[in-house]
């Protein structure tokens, strides 16, 4: 396809407490604050994105929005018009992106009324060296979906992508050279799984667990490797009882890749995972993969 969503760029959580989301982000986790407004702080990692994570004061804790990324205005509006096609209710007009980072793009509601904004021409920063206690940028989100056949199909059609691999509950969807930048799970409705950060080396996530446990947030699952994606995982529970994951080695594709199926990601009894050290997730973090999404198109105040 020709113009289509080439990664993802950040997610936009609500918070009820924002200056304590900023505080455990910044201090804990380890991202960077680089621009504020009334009710809202964005946070970069060490890549080149001006911010991966934006954090806005609200009634609940929710997830307001995924950005993902398109090279440039034209795909942004080749994408708009195949979005429109697909009688979607709620679609902005594509326009200039009045604050930080700026940019080119619109926003919509999808078959389950997720709120997703495809981004061009973005403010960038000029990437910092690796730093092993610090993200480098959003890896991927995964969501919960009520009809996920539906929604793998509306995303591959819409914006461009393809699937990349399936397991019996999760369908993994490819939008550029890291195996997966959204995955999609079969659930009761459309709700956030969890959202996952690259740290730079397995040296990172290690260090990055360490780190949380130290502030009183402990790995609930993990350490450990996945299949699909090949990638280690550390998985945490954040403000908002919201699932993040520390990842790293994310498997690089390209087009020759040999998609897979259920039947090739297969485990020995007892095992969740390549290296089978870990006991899997927790009670918490199982009953914590189902944060709502803000019920309209959230526009900054």
């Amino acid at each position: 396809m020709a113009h289509r969503v080439d990664g993802i760029r950040s997610v936009d959580f609500g918070v009820t407490d924002l200056k304590a989301a900023e505080r455990f982000y910044s201090e804990v986790w380890n991202l960077k604050p680089v621009a504020s407004s009334k009710g809202s702080v964005y946070l970069r990692g060490t890549g080149y994105e001006h911010h991966i994570l934006g954090l806005h004061q609200r009634n609940h804790g929710e997830l307001l929005r995924i950005n993902l990324s398109a090279p440039d205005e034209e795909a942004v509006n080749a994408i708009h018009d195949r979005v429109r096609k697909t009688n979607i209710r709620k679609v902005e007009q594509p326009a200039q992106l009045d604050e930080p980072g700026g940019g080119y793009g619109f926003a919509f509601q999808d078959p389950e009324d997720r709120t997703v904004r495809i981004i061009a021409e973005m403010a960038a920063h000029s990437p910092e060296k690796d730093n092993v206690e610090r993200p480098k940028k959003l890896s991927h989100c995964v969501l919960n979906s009520g009809d996920q056949e539906n929604a793998v199909d509306f995303w591959c059609q819409a914006l461009g992508v393809r699937v990349i691999d399936r397991t019996k509950a999760m369908t993994f969807i490819n939008a550029s050279s890291d195996h997966h930048s959204v995955a999609i799970v079969k659930g009761s409705g459309a709700t956030l799984h969890h959202v996952a950060f690259e740290m730079p080396s397995i040296e990172g996530v290690m260090r990055g667990g360490g780190r949380l446990k130290d502030n009183g947030f402990p790995i609930e699952w993990g350490v450990g490797r996945h299949g699909p994606g090949n990638n280690v995982f550390a998985y945490f529970i954040g403000p908002e009882e919201m699932v993040i994951e520390y990842t790293a080695e994310v498997e690089q594709v390209d087009e020759s890749y040999n998609v897979r199926g259920p039947e090739d990601w297969t485990w020995k009894p007892g095992r969740n995972d390549q290296w089978g050290i870990n006991n899997g997730p927790s009670k918490r973090m199982m009953d914590a993969h189902n944060v709502r999404f803000a019920e309209d198109i959230f526009h900054p105040a």
